[in-house]
């Protein structure tokens, strides 16, 4: 369990000169596909699973517009290959056993998300809690937000009426025991 652990923090040390030498996209994908996630790309109707099989061609060309995290490896030490994504409008972070409050408090701090990100499902994240759902205040543009079984989330109430009045235009879908 610990080689597991230490294996996945090495998948997402962030490497700074890979995203100045391929673009944020391209680096971004490369991280999220090492660790398991899905990501699709902006015209193509089909998500990008194979690390072998990332697209080529002209750097910059393909921008990830959608990104699944479904039982991946992903975690906060990664999360830097988010800042440069532009086109981001949906993520699905389920069972994702490295996500906790910090990593939806990073999510909803970068700046480019904060522009694009119009969809959010948070299902079986265990180490998630009213903090961090409420920290997703800042993403303004959010349209839709989805959350179940997070057994971490504590003051239900309190913390969807909080987040309702600071996104008015908030679609909340709840499935919370």
């Amino acid at each position: 369990r610990a080689f597991w652990g230490w294996l996945n923090a090495v998948f997402n040390k962030v490497d700074h000169e890979r995203i100045q030498a391929v673009g944020p996209d391209r680096a971004a994908s490369e991280w999220l596909l090492r660790c398991g996630a899905l990501v699709r790309y902006q015209g193509s109707p089909k998500w990008q699973q194979d690390y072998n099989g990332l697209p080529t061609g002209p750097l910059g060309k393909y921008k990830i517009e959608a990104i699944n995290a479904t039982d991946s490896c992903i975690m906060y030490r990664g999360f830097d290959y988010l800042d440069g994504l532009e086109h981001v409008t949906d993520i699905k972070l389920e069972k994702c056993m490295y996500i906790q409050d910090e990593c939806l408090q990073r999510l909803s701090e970068t700046s480019n998300l904060q522009k694009s990100l119009q969809q959010l499902k948070i299902i079986s994240c265990g180490n998630v809690t009213d903090k961090g759902i409420l920290a997703l205040h800042k993403l303004t543009n959010l349209e839709y937000l989805y959350l179940s079984d997070l057994p971490g989330i504590r003051e239900k109430e309190m913390t969807f009426r909080v987040l309702q009045q600071a996104l008015p235009n908030l679609e909340l879908e709840l499935d919370l025991e």
